[in-house]
């Protein structure tokens, strides 16, 4: 058995009840770190740490510059290129926040009740108007029934909700304890004219869809989705629905990455399986170059016999790194091309969880700054593990984990159990890495450690 098929302490549990039994008897049979020769450790002097790496991939991105305008509708998912400035007022209008009766504050009870006339009725999309008054204003001691969005009637800032009046015919009752000026929207008290209401940089959601369609928008202004080549490497590699032989496996990391360049939004070029082949990986990395911005390819990184994507990105590139200090994915190669300019390359592991760890931990940030988005960092968190966690010096590594609260509402985390970068299961089962620094020893039950929940649009 390798070290990264070696198992983690816990297993993952189905139910916050077995949580809290597994929790207990870790605490009760306590913590020892794993027996490890002090002569034995993960360091590999040709690697480069996990910080470094992301900035050396944060240095050699440049976020694209081409825009487009597309329907507001079909803005899902992308990149703002340029802000949305509200032309008015949002709301337009001082309106009220639920249906009930407008009248002034002024008039309000300190005591008991006072009763009010009904004059008229404000509906949303037809105001009330003073019809046959002098004044546009409610005279005291008048009200107007309103309903949700519809406009304040001039001379009140108030609204009453239907339910906590009495009404008889034209006539309401308000008893003392109302809020003065409850129940009201103000005009301009989400956006004032000219205000940003999406900044460029930001990734459009539904709400931001809504919002800019609230706005009167039509069309919003874009950057251009990255276009992303990738491909898997390995003699081994067989498509689906062929009957396998010995040796040979399903080709399941270009499902993979499909998977996560499509949440990313970018525009996908699928080159499928590349042989084993000086040859062909070298025409499917000069293919890529030509067309894409990234090629990503997972598999043949490393220094094998029949590796032959890090010799041949040698021969047409340059690569800023080739090996990276966390388990699992050491052998990572990132670098550009020598022509043409600008285009980038991603040499993951083979291994199913070493590509899905190198991309979220690696690849994503870059495609989401390339996309144009001005926030690219991963959300990170401390939480409580109720799992013992063994690791060995001289690597970062990214465990993963199950994030939940636990019945008092802490953030707790605990291990999916085998940490091996073969077990695909430990990443469909968890939502989280829990990072353990290189200096790290591990972590006992009850510690705090630092959670990264898993990247998402």
């Amino acid at each position: 058995m390798t070290r990264e098929k070696s198992a983690t302490a816990a297993a993952a549990q189905p139910s916050a009840t077995v949580d809290k039994r597994a929790a207990t008897l870790e605490t009760r049979a306590g913590y020892s770190a794993p027996a490890t020769p002090t002569d034995v450790c993960d360091t590999d002097p040709a690697a480069v740490t996990a910080e470094r790496a992301q900035q050396l991939i944060d240095d050699a991105v440049t976020p694209l510059a081409e825009v487009e305008t597309v329907a507001t509708r079909a803005a899902l998912g992308r990149v703002a290129a340029a802000d949305v400035i509200s032309g008015a007022p949002v709301p337009n209008h001082t309106n009220a926040a639920m249906d009930g009766y407008a009248l002034a504050a002024r008039d309000l009870p300190a005591r008991g009740g006072k009763k009010f006339r009904v004059v008229g009725v404000s509906m949303a999309g037809k105001p009330y108007q003073n019809q046959g008054n002098e004044s546009d204003k409610l005279g005291p001691g008048q009200c107007v029934r309103i309903m949700t969005g519809a406009v304040m009637p001039a001379g009140a800032d108030s609204v009453v909700a239907q339910e906590r009046v009495a009404r008889d015919g034209d006539r309401i009752t308000v008893r003392a304890g109302e809020s003065p000026r409850g129940n009201v929207r103000q005009a301009g008290e989400d956006f004032a004219t000219g205000a940003v209401a999406i900044a460029a940089g930001r990734r459009l959601a539904a709400s931001h869809l809504g919002l800019a369609a609230s706005l009167g928008f039509a069309e919003l202004r874009v950057f251009r989705r990255p276009r992303v080549a990738f491909f898997s490497t390995g003699d081994e590699l067989r498509a689906l629905g062929t009957p396998l032989r010995e040796g040979e496996l399903y080709d399941s990391n270009r499902y993979t990455l499909y998977g996560m360049l499509s949440e990313l939004g970018a525009d996908l070029l699928d080159f499928g399986i590349v042989a084993d082949d000086a040859a062909a990986v070298r025409a499917a990395f000069l293919r890529g170059a030509e067309c894409a911005d990234v090629v990503v390819t997972s598999a043949g990184a490393s220094v094998g016999d029949a590796d032959f994507v890090r010799q041949t990105l040698a021969d047409i590139g340059r690569a800023a790194f080739t090996k990276v200090a966390i388990k699992p994915g050491r052998p990572l190669a990132f670098g550009a091309f020598h022509a043409p300019a600008n285009r980038l390359f991603f040499a993951l592991p083979g291994n199913p969880v070493s590509v899905m760890v190198t991309f979220q931990i690696f690849v994503a940030p870059a495609l989401r700054k390339l996309a144009g988005e001005a926030a690219t960092a991963p959300l990170r968190l401390r939480a409580t593990t109720v799992s013992a966690l063994k690791k060995r010096p001289g690597r970062a590594e990214y465990q993963r984990g199950i994030l939940f609260a636990d019945a008092g509402g802490a953030l707790t985390v605990r291990s999916t159990g085998q940490q091996g970068s073969g077990i695909l299961r430990s990443m469909g089962e968890a939502n989280c890495f829990i990072v353990l620094p290189t200096d790290s020893p591990g972590a006992a039950a009850g510690d705090e450690v630092e959670v990264q929940l898993f990247s998402s649009p």
